[in-house]
């Protein structure tokens, strides 16, 4: 007997504070009929959805009761839609599973972090990572070595830039989908590893983030054009593959535009810069994988599409199609990886023991609005110098201390 296997996937990869339009369908069909050549007694239905239209598309199925066997997740969805009961728990699938051992350790405890309850609802995938992407001839010329310490990051925006000549040493992202890239940087160098405390207390105003922020906005103007108090990706990254940027802080997905732009050689990418300990404090992008939903009458069907997608070849053949970091282990020691060194120095910095990834609390349903229509304009005002650096950070961190409360509340902590 052939089983139906419905598989519901957003068209788009989530990209912590913007969407890049990357068109899924390719990809997926390649998975699927590589899965049915496994698996020819299952037959897999792909439903594409909007990333815009996901989470009201999944919500009003679990209204309805019409939900498909499985889905491609990310963390930044996972609570959400966890939180109301849709998913199945994986945590034992995975012990009895061949995967069990070969997934990246932080990565599921990141997942199981981004749920409700601490269990596992979804398989990892791939995950992206920050990078801060700098100009190696530029570095060369200036007899600067590449950007490794936050020692190195600010001796090279302040020696880079020329402001006669339009050249500066770094570019802030001041407009749409700041805020995630501004926690990167202040917590990267402030060393805190809990976006909040035992007590449920937000860390973002904490005395090291608010001067780490100052630090960083005294950039403004002064190492880093005026124009970015209006940066988006598109912006930031036109300047920098423009030839007048010599560093910029986004992520792995960055690598085709640069490459394109500028070709092998005339750019090179580094994970955030470490502490002086050798310490690195990295805020985790939202971890890509497969779920399935408890509804589902084909679970077994369903959980073995979710591990086929987590195995070896299909964590590695997407990973190398979206320049991201593969979840399965052995993936990470594929030949293709050393093809880019940047995602190979992102792997090799994962897996260091002094790299601590930080999870944003994707799981508070106040997230997105705090993040984005709520914080960036009030970081825009930091920039121009009508907001403090602490005024900006006393606020979210009420925003968030205050949400992550309900959030409890409702829990039952």
């Amino acid at each position: 007997m052939r089983r139906r296997l419905r598989v519901v996937r957003h068209r788009h990869d989530h990209l912590l504070g913007h969407q890049r339009q990357r068109r899924q369908h390719p990809r997926w069909q390649h998975t699927i009929a590589e899965f049915e050549k496994r698996n020819p007694t299952i037959k897999v239905k792909y439903v594409g959805i909007p990333i815009a239209q996901v989470q009201q598309k999944i919500d009003t199925a679990i209204a309805a009761g019409g939900l498909p066997d499985t889905v491609g997740m990310t963390t930044a969805l996972l609570a959400s839609v966890a939180g109301q009961g849709a998913l199945e728990p994986l945590d034992e699938r995975l012990a009895k599973s061949p995967l069990n051992g070969k997934l990246n350790a932080a990565f599921l405890q990141l997942t199981k972090q981004a749920g409700p309850d601490g269990k596992l609802y979804q398989l990892p995938g791939n995950a992206n990572m920050g990078v801060l992407w700098y100009r190696p001839d530029w570095f060369k010329d200036k007899g600067l070595k590449p950007p490794e310490t936050w020692d190195d990051f600010y001796t090279a925006a302040d020696r880079l830039t020329d402001a006669g000549k339009n050249r500066y040493g770094y570019t802030i992202r001041g407009g749409a989908g700041s805020i995630a890239q501004v926690l990167e940087f202040i917590y990267a160098q402030s060393g805190i590893t809990q976006i909040f405390d035992a007590q449920g207390k937000a860390t973002l105003n904490d005395p090291r983030n608010v001067a780490a922020l100052q630090k960083t906005v005294a950039l403004y103007k002064k190492n880093t054009p005026s124009a970015d108090v209006n940066n988006d990706y598109i912006k930031m990254t036109a300047q920098f593959d423009g030839g007048n940027i010599g560093m910029m802080q986004h992520n792995l997905g960055s690598y085709g535009d640069h490459r394109k732009a500028l070709g092998e050689g005339r750019f090179a990418g580094l994970p955030i810069p470490a502490l002086p300990d050798g310490t690195r404090v990295v805020i985790s992008n939202p971890i890509g994988g497969t779920a399935v939903f408890k509804s589902s009458k084909n679970k077994d069907a369903a959980w073995k599409f979710a591990e086929f997608v987590s195995s070896r070849e299909m964590s590695s053949y997407w990973s190398r199609e979206q320049g991201q970091i593969p979840a399965n282990t052995e993936s990470a020691a594929e030949p293709w990886i050393k093809e880019n060194p940047t995602l190979e120095n992102a792997i090799k910095a994962t897996n260091d023991p002094k790299t601590k990834l930080v999870q944003l609390p994707y799981y508070l349903p106040e997230f997105n609005a705090m993040t984005k229509s709520e914080a960036e304009p009030q970081f825009q005002k930091v920039l121009l110098g009508q907001l403090t650096p602490q005024a900006f950070l006393d606020e979210l961190a009420r925003k968030f201390t205050e949400a992550e409360a309900k959030y409890r509340q409702r829990k039952g902590d």
